[in-house]
């Protein structure tokens, strides 16, 4: 990944991300440099959070990535993944019902959502939901589309 620009944020772009964080995941994220980094032949750029890739935008909302995630704990958009599910999700793949063992009910279709590990707590992906979470546990189907994973080329970017 080739960096196309990088710029310092004003002040209003980083109340947006701020708010659009503690809105959707409960997250206050408190830093002193924030700076916006677009990179070719990628659909989303990132914000460096104190130096470190805490923010990426998909469709133009911010929303945390994985780092981010295991760094600043969300309290909403949570979906919750058994043991046998950690080496599929940690790979990239999809998240079928079965390996799902909690979702919160506030995450509707469509929404942007953090994949949590049940056993020590670790965030392991960044996905779209295809459901509701109160429709996410059950016994078969694909309800969180993959987009952002422990050890993709976003988690393994270095600026």
């Amino acid at each position: 990944m080739e960096v196309k620009s990088r710029h310092h944020l004003r002040s209003d772009a980083i109340d947006e991300i701020r708010d659009a964080l503690e809105t959707n995941l409960g997250v206050e994220l408190a830093a002193d440099s924030f700076e916006k980094v677009e990179l070719e032949d990628v659909d989303w750029d990132i914000v460096l959070v104190d130096g470190d890739p805490l923010v990426f935008y998909t469709d133009s909302e911010p929303f945390l990535t994985v780092q981010g995630a295991n760094a600043h704990p969300p309290a909403k958009h949570v979906v919750t993944v058994d043991a046998g599910a950690i080496q599929f999700v940690s790979d990239g793949a999809d998240v079928m019902r079965p390996g799902i063992v909690d979702a919160d009910d506030d995450i509707s279709e469509g929404d942007l959502v953090v994949i949590n590990e049940e056993g020590h707590g670790k965030f392991l992906a960044i996905g779209r939901a295809l459901t509701d979470g109160s429709d996410m546990v059950g016994s078969e189907g694909r309800v969180v589309e993959s987009i952002h994973h422990v050890g993709d080329d976003l988690f393994e970017l270095t600026v």
